[in-house]
């Protein structure tokens, strides 16, 4: 049995989406690379047929921000 099997799938697109996600965040924003980033999921959702997509409930796994108190 091949180990992978076993691992969690990725959702469909996850590596162009974060790719353009982390592009727009970073510090020096590059508009043309952001735009290649956005062009490669594009290309990937029209390749799977994605009709949309959605963010998974908040859990202990992933990092979020503590609001900052006023």
């Amino acid at each position: 049995m091949d180990s992978t099997t076993t691992t969690t799938p990725k959702p469909v697109c996850a590596e162009e989406a974060l790719a353009l996600l982390n592009c727009a965040a970073e510090s020096s924003y590059d508009r043309d690379k952001c735009l290649a980033a956005l062009d490669a999921l594009r290309a990937c959702i029209a390749q799977k047929k994605v009709k949309k997509f959605s963010l998974a409930e908040a859990s202990s796994t992933g990092t979020s921000e503590t609001p900052k108190g006023k």
